[in-house]
């Protein structure tokens, strides 16, 4: 048994890895980008202050990024010129798209632009010159360190290069031109960047071999992820830039007063009803309880929920019930036992609703569970050597009835700290449920990744408990 859970626990690191990977690149394939001011490739008619926001927001959550695979080291200097060409509409042919398109590359590519862009300040064009200048202007800010991971010391060390990265980046940012600049003024620019361009920085963008191999793969927004992710760092959400494991940690308690209540009650009530069917299988009780439970499975949970509402909290008939949230808003001190009073006559409506949901399937499973044993030869031996009817059933076909309600509890474990979306957003409950349904609306990606990637480890180590229980309930089973 240690071994084989050994072996398990082994396997559940690179599914996860691969999981991430999955849900990650499904994320970030999906139309549209978070934060996008819809401005993007608009060139200098733009606002740049709006451009430099979107800009430093790109960075600080890796949107600048590639995906998988950073190639971005192999561009050429002929494509950094066709690019500014195709951004600015040079020869008056370029489609709006293809603008759109252009810029966003020349301002995620940034420091893979450097050195192409000071060998085309030699351009005879002053025009072409000033965009090349104010190109570099954004190109060669640097982006500044991670410093929310790490001991405290390394954080420090983060911050006080961040100083010198903005002051840096300060300077960088005033070497541009407007766009009514003289020729002089361009030359001189010029020669202000081709003097910036001294032998460190051309070390600096200039790559080597092994430089070319960890661009490809760890200069991505998968890699920047996974190393934020081993120090336990889901990032920042993109909507309150807050951090988004404190916000999740902060939500978790009111899914697990939800689900965890729900789903007890749900196998409390469940099994002893599966086992009742199955034991009266084919009578008048068995297809009484096998109608009224087809039809509480039939009822989606949002009709259930709203249909509870609508009945015992809004009046008609009866208004019994909050109409939603956790808790009441309340200025007064409440002692405890008044908090948790009033908690739980919040969460009567939607523990209700859950567990109807959930307590038809799970009876079914049950009860083809019970009958699939009742079958059996072993069974039937039981029978023979005398025992009585109850200990036939509870002693033998329950025990080993059990294993598809095993099977579906390992699944549930995820969802008793994910939530349910449906029921938190009916009842307006700010759980973790809730908390991923705005993230979706909200392209919170962060957010989205975090509740995904906590949902599916917990699924891994729900499935290998449920694994491990099998032997308890069935002794034929294994796993030396």
């Amino acid at each position: 048994m240690l071994q084989y859970t050994i072996k398990r626990l082994l396997l559940v690191i690179p599914t996860f890895f691969l999981i991430s990977l999955l849900i990650f690149v499904v994320l970030n394939i999906a139309p549209g980008r978070p934060g996008a001011t819809g401005g993007a490739g608009q060139g200098e008619q733009q606002n740049q202050e709006q451009k430099e926001s979107y800009r430093i927001f790109k960075e600080q959550f890796n949107l600048d990024k590639p995906i998988l695979i950073n190639t971005r080291f192999s561009l050429t200097r002929d494509e950094v010129r066709r690019l500014i060409e195709v951004a600015y509409n040079l020869d008056g042919t370029a489609l709006a798209r293809d603008r759109i398109k252009a810029q966003e590359a020349l301002d995620d590519y940034r420091e893979y632009l450097v050195r192409h862009l000071v060998e085309l300040l030699d351009d005879p064009d002053p025009a072409f010159q000033r965009l090349v200048v104010n190109q570099l202007s954004v190109s060669a800010q640097q982006p500044f360190r991670n410093d929310r991971r790490g001991s405290e010391e390394r954080r420090q060390r983060a911050r006080e290069e961040n100083q010198r990265i903005g002051a840096e980046n300060l300077a960088v940012k005033q070497m541009r031109l407007d766009a009514d600049a003289s020729p002089e003024e361009i030359a001189a620019m010029v020669q202000a960047w081709k003097d910036w361009y001294t032998p460190d920085k051309q070390e600096r963008y200039t790559f080597t071999g092994r430089e070319k191999l960890s661009i490809l793969l760890l200069d991505t927004r998968f890699a920047k992820y996974w190393g934020n992710l081993l120090y336990l760092d889901f990032g920042l959400s993109t909507v309150d830039r807050r951090p988004v494991l404190p916000t999740l940690l902060g939500k978790i308690r009111y899914s697990l007063s939800l689900t965890t209540i729900a789903v007890l009650l749900a196998y409390t009530i469940a099994i002893p009803i599966g086992i009742l069917s199955a034991v009266r299988q084919g009578t008048r009780l068995d297809a009484i309880v096998t109608v009224i439970l087809f039809i509480m499975f039939s009822l989606p949970t949002f009709f259930t929920g709203t249909v509870l509402l609508k009945l015992f909290s809004e009046g008609d008939p009866f208004a019994i019930f909050p109409t939603g949230d956790f808790q009441t808003m309340h200025s007064d001190p409440w002692t405890t036992w008044q908090t948790f009073k009033d908690i739980v006559w919040h969460l009567v409506l939607p523990i209700t609703t859950y567990t109807s949901v959930s307590l038809a399937a799970l009876s079914r499973y049950a009860r083809t569970g019970v009958i699939d044993v009742i079958r059996s030869d072993y069974i039937r031996t039981a029978r023979a050597k005398g025992l009585s009817e109850p200990a036939v059933i509870l002693k033998h076909a329950v025990r080993n009835g059990m294993i598809p309600i095993l099977t579906l509890l390992g699944g549930l474990l995820p969802t008793v700290v994910a939530g349910s979306v449906v029921i938190e957003v009916v009842f307006n409950i700010p759980g973790m449920g809730q908390y991923i349904y705005n993230a979706i609306q909200l392209r919170d990606y962060n957010a989205v990744m975090a509740v995904l990637l906590a949902s599916s480890f917990l699924a891994l180590i729900g499935i290998l408990l449920s694994d491990l229980s099998y032997a308890l309930v069935d002794p034929r089973i294994s796993f030396d």
